[in-house]
């Protein structure tokens, strides 16, 4: 027998269990009920020995964003056992930018520059004036100021304080929308938790130094000698074990792959606009560098559900009172909504 032939005695893993929670904006019923479904819908010990991957967007819209950090704080001392990942969404950002927690730009820029290419808006979006505005990002800026419109045309809802909604944020930690009180509100842990949130996280390293690793995403049905930290989802060809990235927006076409990663990573704040965290249409499609080595690619963002071979966005509930928060579960591509009546 040669080692390219393992024997049929070996015993092989079943793929560990990787679930992906989308956009929880503010709303604590939808997560501990989503939480629920998702315990009672997988097998104890796969549950408790599982990646979860929170897509982002913590806040805003949704009545209960401190209760939401305090559930997700909470997490690795109830459950040990699994990996815990906390991705930026493009309203936490916002959020630590206005508490003050994000990095200062490597580049010894100040906040302050980012807000030239913008300053057009300024009046129209009531930025934020008050304590400690100086040298804020602009997204914190923008986060607590006053928005003039009271209507967005576009999701055909009533602004909630600022073009962010951050108002229901504000209020979950006591204080009024925009006030500078929410510095002292936040608590140290919410803090803690705002700064050590990732902008980009891989499962299966896709990067070497100089650029990628020749990986594939191949289909291994049942085959020991494929890489542990390979990501697995079901299809009609069999079990496929592949590298995935995920981020709250996505990647951009037509930039280097290598390039954003590293940006992303490193958490470059020098920027006004962070197009991983907040882009729309540039940042919806798989780069095609990635199409070349497929990975999956996992976002939320986008306040839609849409499954398209490897490019996973699921944002169900855009942050509406009406609609659900979804998980996606890999391997088995299943989606499991707050909504859900799931019985063992």
């Amino acid at each position: 027998m040669t080692e390219a032939e393992p024997s049929n005695n070996s015993v092989v893993a079943e793929p560990r269990l990787v679930i992906c929670i989308g956009d929880i904006h503010g709303y604590i019923t939808k997560l501990q009920n989503l939480w629920s479904n998702l315990e009672s819908q997988f097998d104890h010990q796969h549950f408790n020995a599982a990646t979860i991957i929170f897509l982002g967007d913590y806040c805003d819209r949704g009545p209960d964003a401190k209760k939401v950090l305090d559930f997700l704080i909470n997490l690795p001392s109830k459950y040990p056992n699994q990996k815990h990942v906390f991705l930026s969404g493009n309203h936490d950002f916002a959020f630590a930018a206005f508490v003050g927690v994000l990095p200062e730009p490597q580049n010894g820029v100040s906040f302050k520059e980012g807000w030239k290419k913008y300053e057009e808006s300024e009046d129209r979006e009531g930025w934020y004036k008050g304590e400690g505005y100086e040298n804020m990002h602009l997204q914190g800026r923008r986060w607590a100021g006053h928005i003039k419109a009271r209507f967005n045309t576009i999701k055909g809802t009533e602004y909630q304080g600022s073009i962010y909604d951050a108002g229901p944020t504000f209020a979950s930690y006591g204080v009024p929308h925009g006030s500078s009180d929410l510095i002292k509100a936040v608590p140290d842990d919410h803090k803690k938790f705002l700064a050590e949130m990732v902008w980009i996280h891989e499962e299966g390293k896709l990067m070497k130094l100089g650029g990628f690793q020749n990986v594939q995403c191949s289909v291994k049905e049942h085959n020991p000698k494929a890489k542990a930290d390979d990501v697995c989802i079901e299809d009609e060809e069999g079990i496929r074990h592949c590298k995935l990235i995920a981020v709250h927006a996505g990647l951009e076409k037509g930039k280097n792959v290598g390039e954003q990663l590293r940006f992303l990573k490193a958490k470059e704040t020098h920027l006004p606009k962070i197009e991983g965290l907040s882009g729309r249409k540039n940042v919806w499609d798989i780069p095609q560098e990635l199409t070349e080595k497929p990975t999956i690619v996992v976002s939320g963002h986008h306040g839609k559900l849409h499954i398209e071979g490897l490019r996973l966005i699921i944002d169900e509930g855009g942050g509406f009172e009406n609609k659900p928060v979804a998980a996606i579960a890999l391997p088995s591509m299943k989606l499991v909504r707050d909504t859900d009546n799931l019985t063992k």
